[in-house]
């Protein structure tokens, strides 16, 4: 199984969209720290349409309350920041895939004291700063489905 971690995430709609993204590939979902909207928002529920009972939804206070649920997983951070493709990363069951929020990414802190397993989308313009949060989750994503399943 895979996760996918939004560390503080601040739009609804993205976050709705990326359980209903987990809700289709039985992806585990974590929300961690404060969110920049209530969960019971009623954008967040429109972009999950009713799929949210099929959500295997985890919240967590901090990023270390993450690290200890999921204490046999390898933590990949997605940022604009680093070098290395998505695609070069060997993806593993049980791997946890975390974003930042949608203004700011994650903090430097956590990126700088994990740099080997930073992790980026190429984009060829470099005009456009960084693609839409559930986009970039479902592209990342899907890659991992592809590398841990062998009927893909």
């Amino acid at each position: 199984m895979l996760h996918i971690a939004l560390y503080e995430p601040e739009i609804p709609p993205n976050t709705g969209n990326i359980a209903r993204l987990c809700a289709a590939t039985h992806t585990h979902l974590h929300i961690v720290g404060v969110t920049g909207f209530r969960m019971d928002d009623r954008t967040l529920k429109r972009a999950g349409l009713d799929y949210w009972n099929e959500v295997n939804l985890h919240r967590h206070i901090d990023i270390n309350a993450l690290y200890a649920s999921l204490a046999g997983s390898r933590f990949v951070y997605l940022t604009t920041k680093a070098a290395r493709y998505y695609t070069d990363w060997k993806f593993r069951d049980g791997d946890c895939m975390i974003f930042g929020p949608e203004t700011r990414g994650l903090p430097n802190d956590i990126l700088t004291q994990n740099p080997k397993n930073c992790l980026t989308i190429p984009m060829q313009n470099p005009n456009v700063r960084s693609l839409n949060l559930a986009t970039a989750a479902g592209i990342v994503l899907f890659e991992a489905i592809r590398q841990t399943t062998a009927n893909i």
